[in-house]
């Protein structure tokens, strides 16, 4: 992608965000970018932290994280809030999501906080650090090490943990003085709380969501407005790492005084077809003023490319409506309109993620006073019972759940890091997401938009019961309807988005009735703000029989549908024990469609392969079996599994015999940080189809071979690098889009082999090893199809270096990911090889973070020198605010030369 294409992509993320700015001088919106400039200052002990708290927590009596991920939630601990703790006034920041106006929160006299010296203008914060958000105060590191440490393998041993501030200024112009003035926070991990210039304003603890505050009231009219925001993010409240601090974007809005309203606008297609698509916009606008207001609102609807950028001439408008809006209230409109021969939005490859922007604007007399930017795309959606019907087309689903995390980078959210993600399981062949478990960066909807996914939104790990001490649970019954509707209504105009999942594998699975009766109350609440999409929550323990099933729309199963420890090797283990479910789902409940939401939870390390192999399709890991504790690896044969989980053969073999399931949502696209099943000292999961540093483990091929069956392709594993081997059984098993494979061992057929009924690989499982070569062609319908070879090599004597895009954007932002691979004399690809490399920069760039992939390396990620991991590493790179000019990266190696990588920032 050139830099020209660059510039235009990063335009297009900017107008997918709602409320963007008009194109004039003094446009009647502003939305400006609050992300640089900030002071920082962490705690170093939550004992030295002040004690402005949001509110009490329980004492932590029980630190094990390393329980299984399906152990029952239990209850929450009973405590007695205090006099002295701030929520009741942050609540009062929830009130625009709570309908029932009788539960709104009022808010208590004073201002608590008001002396605290990092509230005050004058406070001297020149010994803070200086940091651009997005940030994660964590990701750098150290990580924490050994069984005692503060923070364990389940958050990534990352500390993550603690009490900081965050301080900043801006300054009104004249222009800004009758205007309504808003802080945008994108998320904020967590608890935050948010003051100008001493006066408490408001806030939001769930670190996940989105949300708005009204500086207005609290305002300078001239000189500095300094904002200052606490973070508190407690240690064990989550089973995978969180990140820390403010790690999405923020955002000043300025708006008249009447406006149209946060996520104020609603865009549905009542009615689509090739031939014509109705559209209905609904329009929210508040009256900030005093007085009443007479103002008319219209809209017209233009196409937008693939770049977001307008082309042709408008396609649809509204007419104009006359309102008049009472003083400091809201009012909602509902205009209609028709496009002919609409531009539908679907999935590729067999559809195209076209795209539509709605322009609403609000004109008092002459003048428009507002103008707001939707992005929508038109499709249809049906969930049957045998199939996902989008635009009249049955779309299997082949999706991957994702963490939030961006490898090396954190929590921290970058646009160029998730695209590079989202390419890569585009390549993949998956065509959906299911976001785990909690609402994304709004900018990460922008590209499943753009690029075609299909994407299940979901908020909430726990509900009222608790998985870990500190998590969700202890602020569910104050903010669980806010942060539903609050989800719903930022995310509704996304196509991406097909249904609103609202919990994950909930303790409330377990009380029967109870847990029902909350589970359809929260299915209404997301209902009534968005009735156009069906709702879901995952179940691994709720049967046909229970009632917790009867409350949702769809059937989300994790794991259920293959079994739940029920192949011989898993008898033995405790915890669920479930058989196939998928058919008495279906028929408990024939009208209802079926998915698999979580599927597999496979693991293993990329590139390390352990003897002997299980003879089985799915297998536990018991040492040797699979897993290695003292080396913490896991074999990447792809046959083992969490206690809970099956092979990805295990999966397929149960989705092909019940082809009435909708697709599945592998468990998981990508390592994530944290949760390091089986191993708990480590520092990221081995579930990942890819790794942490974005390569692609052997079982990316075996997906991609059934995911991709028109695609040729072939792959082969283990490497044959086992100089202490020779003479001893070898398995060799081959991923392949064909149906036959014939194997060589130095030019020896090892035989022609066919899949049979549910067999998805081909396994020559008593193949003795001789160094050399194996090669492996494959057929489909009798005509060759694919070949691919492996073999053994020499020792390291150079390097492959490739950034993935050669020129970036000077902005701070844009990233190239360079890969590294080792490679012998002959440029054969060394598939074993661990040697130390030294990365160096010159010119107008940085190096952001190094990564290999391997969940035991504690090397923290800024570091320039680190271990290549079966052979590659990752070095990722970012251009320097506003400085041009070639980036040399050079990588090097002792007794290897150097390799070196140009990359223009423009």
């Amino acid at each position: 992608m050139n830099v020209a294409t660059r510039l235009l992509y990063v335009s297009l993320i900017l107008f997918l965000l709602s409320c963007q700015e008009a194109p004039q001088d003094n446009p009647p919106r502003q939305r400006l970018s609050l992300n640089e400039g900030w002071k920082f200052k962490k705690y170093k002990a939550d004992e030295e932290a002040d004690d402005l708290i949001y509110d009490v927590r329980p004492e932590i009596k029980d630190t094990d994280d390393t329980k299984e991920a399906d152990t029952e939630p239990t209850d929450a601990v009973e405590l007695q809030s205090s006099n002295t703790v701030l929520k009741p006034y942050i609540l009062p920041t929830a009130n625009k999501f709570i309908k029932d106006k009788s539960k709104h929160h009022i808010r208590p006299s004073g201002n608590p906080g008001e002396d605290f010296p990092f509230m005050q203008a004058n406070y001297d914060d020149s010994s803070w650090e200086e940091v651009t958000l997005p940030h994660d105060w964590a990701i750098e590191g150290p990580f924490l090490e050994g069984w005692n440490a503060e923070v364990g393998g389940g958050m990534g041993r990352l500390p993550s943990h603690g009490v900081a501030w965050y301080r900043n200024t801006f300054n009104l112009s004249d222009e800004d003085k009758d205007k309504s003035i808003f802080l945008d926070v994108d998320g904020a991990m967590s608890y935050a709380m948010v003051w100008l210039s001493g006066q408490l304003v408001g806030g939001w603890p769930f670190g996940y969501n989105s949300w708005r505050l009204d500086l207005t009231p609290y305002l300078t009219a001239s000189g500095d407005n300094q904002l200052a925001i606490r973070i508190d993010n407690p240690n064990h409240s989550s089973r995978w790492y969180p990140g820390g601090g403010i790690y999405r974007n923020i955002w000043l809005t300025k708006t008249h005084k009447v406006h149209i309203a946060h996520w104020g606008t609603t865009v549905t297609t009542p009615a689509v077809s090739q031939e014509q698509a109705s559209i209905n916009i609904e329009v929210n606008i508040d009256n900030d003023d005093d007085q009443d207001q007479e103002v008319s609102i219209f809209s017209e609807i233009y196409a937008i490319d693939a770049k977001g950028d307008i082309f042709g001439t408008k396609v649809a408008s509204t007419l104009s409506s006359d309102l008049r809006i009472g003083a400091d209230s809201s009012l909602a409109t509902l205009a209609t309109a028709k496009i002919n021969n609409p531009r539908l939005w679907g999935p590729p490859p067999s559809q195209t993620p076209h795209m539509y922007r709605v322009i609403t604007y609000v004109k008092s007399g002459d003048m428009i006073i507002d103008e707001y930017h939707t992005d929508f795309g038109i499709r249809s959606i049906d969930f049957r019972p045998d199939g996902l019907m989008v635009n009249g087309e049955e779309i299997e689903l082949q999706g991957v759940n994702l963490h939030h995390d961006l490898g090396a980078l954190g929590a921290a959210f970058n646009v160029r890091a998730a695209e590079r993600q989202l390419e890569i399981l585009h390549d993949l062949g998956a065509n959906a997401i299911r976001l785990a478990h909690n609402p994304p960066a709004p900018e990460f909807l922008a590209l499943t938009d753009r690029m075609g996914f299909l994407v299940i939104d979901e908020s909430f790990d726990c509900w009222e019961r608790k998985k870990t001490p500190h998590d969700f649970h202890l602020i569910f019954d104050d903010w669980h309807e806010a942060d539903l509707r609050a989800m719903v209504r930022r995310d509704k105009n996304h196509p991406s988005v097909i249904a609103w999942s609202y919990g994950n594998e909930v303790g409330e699975q377990y009380t029967d009735d109870a847990g029902a009766d909350l589970s359809r109350y929260l299915s209404e609440i997301v209902k009534d703000e968005d009735p156009t999409r069906l709702t879901t929550a995952s179940m691994n323990f709720a049967k046909p029989p229970m009632p917790f099933p009867g409350s949702m729309d769809v059937m989300s199963l994790n794991y259920q549908g293959e079994g739940i420890r029920n192949a011989p090797g898993y008898s033995h283990l405790k915890g669920i024990n479930t058989a196939p479910l998928y058919p008495s789902f279906q028929k408990t409940y024939p009208d209802k469609a079926i998915i698999s939401s979580e599927t597999a939870a496979a693991l293993s390390s990329r590139g390390v392969y352990l003897f002997p192999v299980a003879k089985e399709i799915s297998s536990p890991i018991a040492d040797p079996i699979g897993g290695d504790e003292k080396s913490g690896h896991v074999s990447s044969y792809e046959l083992y599994t969490a206690n809970f989980g099956s092979s990805a053969d295990k999966v397929f073999k149960s989705q092909d015999q019940h082809p009435f399931v909708l697709g599945e949502f592998v468990w998981s696209g990508f390592d994530y940080l944290g949760e390091p099943t089986p191993y708990y000292l480590n520092r990221s999961s081995y579930f990942g189809i890819i790794d942490l540093a974005g390569f692609p483990k052997d079982r990316y091929y075996l997906y991609q071979s059934r995911w991709r069956p028109d695609h040729p392709s072939i792959h082969i594993l283990p490497h044959w690098d086992w100089p202490e081997r020779v003479g001893q059984v070898t398995p060799v098993h081959i991923f392949t889009s064909g149906d036959e494979v014939e194997l060589f061992l130095n030019g020896r057929s090892l035989g022609r082999k066919s899949k049979r009924e549910y067999e998805y690989r081909l396994r020559w499982d008593d193949v003795i090893y001789t160094p050399g070569e194996l090669k492996a062609i494959a057929y489909k319908s009798g005509q060759k199809w694919a070949e691919t070879t492996v073999k053994t090599t020499g020792s390291p004597a150079q390097l492959s270096v490739s950034a993935d895009r050669d020129e970036i954007l000077a902005d701070a932002k844009d990233l190239s990911f360079v890969t590294v691979k080792l490679l012998d004399k002959e440029a054969n690809f060394i598939r074993n090889a661990n040697n130390q490399l030294r990365f160096s920069i010159e010119g107008p760039g940085e190096i952001v973070a190094t990564d290999n992939g391997d969940p035991t390396d504690m090397t923290e990620f800024p570091s320039h020198v680190r271990k290549a991991f079966s052979g590659m590493a990752l070095c990722i790179v970012r251009a320097k605010k506003g400085e041009t000019g070639p980036i040399k990266l050079t990588v090097s190696s002792d007794d290897i030369e150097s390799n070196t990588v140009t990359i223009q920032a423009k």
